[in-house]
């Protein structure tokens, strides 16, 4: 190969590469610096031209003329020079033309592989600077190849980047195939032997953060603000939205009309169910909205231990329970604090105050999220007869039997099966769904009565959870 055919095929490799002319000089000067090492020595030094237009490359070493050599890579005698040219003194700079055609086997393989180097730590400098600023942005891409339990995935918009999905940083009831397209969330940016990796999550709470990010403007514009999430893979959901703005609901806003925001990312997690409660930063308040769906009649902190007692009616207990626990689970690791749960007859025999158990106060209520009917799937002339008779929001609705329906002027059967369909897909009735591996139900933070079922009422008391989701201690 002569010089002109590698600045050839160098310009080609530009081509693919991204890379600018300058940057393909630069990199060839560097290679054919290399390969004059091969055969001059180590601290060789030269000037390298390149014709823009035919691309010939013009290479001329530099040698400093001495009274004794020290370095013959890099000095010539006063003796050898004036063998050249007799006008030659002590300190000039001697220029010694060299035909890259003379450069051996070696010395071309030198330039090539110096080339082959840089290019490859361009790329990998260039994906460190795009990617470690992205950390928590949501990529899409090819599965590539599936090997040993992780996913290897080729980016849509950086196919040079090497992308991986785990196994543990995958949900277990998800299955890709080769060719299959996938988004997941950036973790982190993992340094190897080999360059930087990607590492990708779907199973992270962060994969759910940034596909709200994608369905929400108002999080995206940063009005609606996702402040914690608690999540088991496969299973259940719950975040905590607070809004910058007083006229904005962060939970219907989440939501989206008639649920298609968060049916959207409840279709890319398979079906995983999502609570969506409003943050507060009271502590004790924002307990009873982690809480949710259960109501919860009163709650008592302990802020030395960082625990939470919390205490709920009879018919109450197996909903915030949850199937196996999740819900109070779920809810210790959202606030971040421990949470023991009693029910009342339990709380009873431990001497505490019948009050507690009353009707829940309005304030009580208000802290429970709910979101206008307007947001539901149902007919303009169903809403406006819900309206009519004093219905305008969920909880206005949610414990109405069928009989009550019907009793609505201007409801037919139909109308009220209807409404009584879409408030059971929204709320947790008789372990709905549960019971079925891998078809949970979404509920979006509604509140509602559970099958009792789902927690024994002989379970060890208290009912509850710490923030990592180990048993807890019994409250004092």
């Amino acid at each position: 190969m002569n010089a002109g055919q590698m600045v050839a095929a160098m310009r080609d490799v530009a081509s693919t590469k991204s890379l600018s002319r300058d940057e393909v000089n630069d990199l060839l000067k560097d290679g054919i610096l290399a390969g004059l090492a091969r055969i001059h020595g180590p601290n060789v030094q030269a000037e390298i031209k390149i014709d823009e237009i035919t691309g010939a490359v013009e290479i001329t070493v530099l040698r400093r003329v001495v009274e004794a050599v020290e370095d013959p890579s890099s000095e010539i005698s006063l003796e050898e020079a004036r063998w050249d040219d007799e006008t030659f003194e002590v300190g000039d700079v001697m220029e010694i033309p060299v035909d890259f055609t003379q450069f051996g086997r070696n010395a071309v393989m030198a330039v090539k592989q110096r080339i082959v180097q840089r290019v490859r730590e361009g790329e990998r400098q260039r994906i460190r600077e795009e990617f470690n600023d992205r950390v928590g942005e949501l990529l899409s891409g090819e599965v590539q190849q599936i090997e040993r339990g992780k996913i290897v995935v080729m980016l849509n918009r950086s196919r040079d980047a090497e992308a991986i999905i785990p196994w543990k940083e995958q949900n277990p009831r998800e299955r890709f195939r080769q060719g299959d397209p996938i988004r997941a969330v950036l973790k982190k940016v993992e340094e190897t032997p080999k360059g930087p990796r990607l590492i990708l999550s779907r199973a992270d709470p962060l994969f759910v953060a940034a596909l709200f990010k994608l369905e929400v403007p108002e999080i995206y514009h940063g009005i609606v603000e996702i402040r914690e999430i608690a999540r088991e893979v496969g299973g259940r959901t719950k975040i905590a939205v607070s809004s910058r703005d007083d006229s904005i609901d962060p939970v219907g806003a989440c939501v989206g009309l008639k649920g298609s925001r968060v049916q959207a990312v409840v279709s890319e997690l398979g079906g995983e169910r999502i609570d969506i409660v409003p943050w507060h930063p009271d502590t004790e308040v924002f307990a009873r909205r982690a809480l949710a769906p259960a109501r919860v009649a009163k709650v008592v902190s302990n802020n030395d231990r960082q625990v939470i007692t919390a205490i709920v009616d009879e018919d109450q207990l197996s909903l915030a329970i949850g199937r196996n626990g999740q819900n109070v689970r779920l809810a210790s690791q959202l606030i971040g604090w421990q949470i023991d749960l009693y029910g009342s007859r339990e709380w009873l025999e431990k001497g505490a105050d019948l009050s507690l158990f009353n009707k829940p106060s309005e304030d009580d209520q208000l802290e429970m999220a709910d979101f206008p009917l307007k947001e539901l799937a149902l007919p303009e002339a169903t809403l406006a007869a819900l309206e009519a008779a004093g219905y305008n929001t969920f909880l206005d609705i949610i414990d109405l039997e069928r009989d009550d329906v019907l009793r609505i002027e201007g409801l037919s059967e139909q109308d009220a099966d209807k409404l009584l369909s879409v408030i059971d897909e929204l709320t947790v009735v008789d372990g709905e769904a549960q019971d079925e591996e891998g078809a949970p139900a979404e509920q979006v933070h509604p509140s509602a009565e559970a099958s009792p079922e789902e927690a024994s009422a002989d379970s060890p008391s208290p009912h509850g959870a710490s923030p990592r989701g180990g048993p807890s201690s019994e409250a004092p």
